[in-house]
């Protein structure tokens, strides 16, 4: 049986926070919502972003993204947080502007604030990846 270790500094370190903050904002983002009856794209679009960002949190977690090295997943976590963005600023100005309930307007500025939290862990790991040396099985000894 594996054994499957568990980063236990990762939580309170700054992307674990950021990540953290993604999914409980988003789930809010999802009940407001689910709540008002608010069209199937602002509620679909909020429900991925939690189930996303919680898989890659445990990803990060478990130490999984080191054991399943065929992926780079830095980039993938940047790429899933850049369309995230995009699709939160389409999403989320479109229910703040049609506003057809006060929960749809909670749930767009909610999803505005998750789109900054969205561009924030971007940022960090993009600092995170360096794109000129070595990683991974290419490294050379030292």
């Amino acid at each position: 049986m594996a054994v499957v270790e568990v980063d236990s500094g990762f939580p309170r370190s700054l992307r674990g926070a950021v990540k953290l903050a993604r999914a409980l904002v988003a789930f809010v983002t999802f009940l407001c919502f689910a709540g008002s009856r608010a069209p199937g794209a602002c509620t679909a679009l909020a429900a991925m972003e939690v189930l996303i960002t919680a898989l890659f949190f445990l990803l990060y977690l478990l130490k999984l993204d080191k054991k399943m090295s065929w992926l780079f997943w830095p980039l993938a976590d940047i790429f899933n947080s850049v369309v995230a963005a995009l699709f939160l600023l389409i999403v989320c100005l479109f229910a703040t502007i049609i506003n057809t309930s006060g929960g749809t307007l909670a749930g767009g500025v909610f999803g505005l604030g998750l789109l900054v939290l969205c561009v924030v862990d971007a940022v960090l790991l993009f600092q995170k990846i360096s794109l000129v040396g070595p990683r991974g099985r290419n490294a050379p000894a030292k």
